[in-house]
């Protein structure tokens, strides 16, 4: 075995590899060509391609986290829903490869020890400065998650090259209108049960005695 393999290692390398030829075509026989090493070789330090592309996810999400905090640290507002987004924004263009890695579906043990615990607690914090309470706090980071990684993965896939304005552009006006939007969120809509009452017609009022009503 050559000397200085380790888990570690592999995966970085592995994460080196998801970047250059995409996250889909990486497997442990590629990875062992890139070391010029048996496939035999590496098994002792990662189970297989699945486990090799689990380890690559939570590498993402750990330095996709590490980014975020750093990021948000001494914003509100605005501000902070911006310095978030680009983090995002920016770590795919630079690691597409990662990136896609970060979007993979983990096993419940997998995701409990993984940092994406610390992206939800990031978006939940950038809504602090906005006037939210449950159940909208979630249906907000739904939202922020459905756009972020929703323009990206289509600006990654050249969704946006062939037309104008700029695809910055765009991403730029986004923020506008999801700053906007979060500081006018929209009130819960009224149970239909409590409009269907308050449709009834009135029951007719029977007069009681001397004329009067009860």
């Amino acid at each position: 075995m050559r000397v200085g393999l380790t888990t570690e290692r592999l995966t970085r390398a592995g994460a080196e590899l998801a970047d250059e030829v995409g996250f889909d075509r990486v497997t442990v026989s590629e990875l062992a060509r890139r070391f010029d090493v048996k496939v035999a070789s590496l098994y002792s330090h990662v189970k297989n391609s699945q486990d090799l592309k689990t380890r690559i996810a939570l590498l993402a999400l750990e330095e996709l986290a590490d980014r975020g905090d750093a990021a948000l640290a001494g914003r509100a507002g605005k501000d902070a829903l911006a310095a978030l987004a680009n983090v995002y924004r920016d770590y795919a263009r630079e690691h597409p490869g990662r990136y896609a890695a970060a979007q993979m579906r983990l096993t419940p043990e997998a995701a409990a020890a993984s940092a994406g615990g610390r992206h939800a607690r990031m978006t939940r914090a950038i809504l602090r400065g906005y006037d939210l309470t449950e159940p909208d706090v979630t249906h907000a980071v739904r939202l922020l998650g459905s756009v972020f990684h929703g323009y990206v993965t289509l600006e990654l896939g050249g969704g946006f090259s062939h037309s104008a304005p700029d695809s910055r552009e765009t991403w730029s006006r986004i923020l506008d209108a999801l700053d906007a939007l979060l500081r006018n969120w929209p009130a819960e809509p009224e149970d239909p049960a409590d409009s269907a009452e308050s449709a009834e017609p009135a029951k007719p009022v029977t007069p009681g005695p001397h004329g009067t009503t009860g």
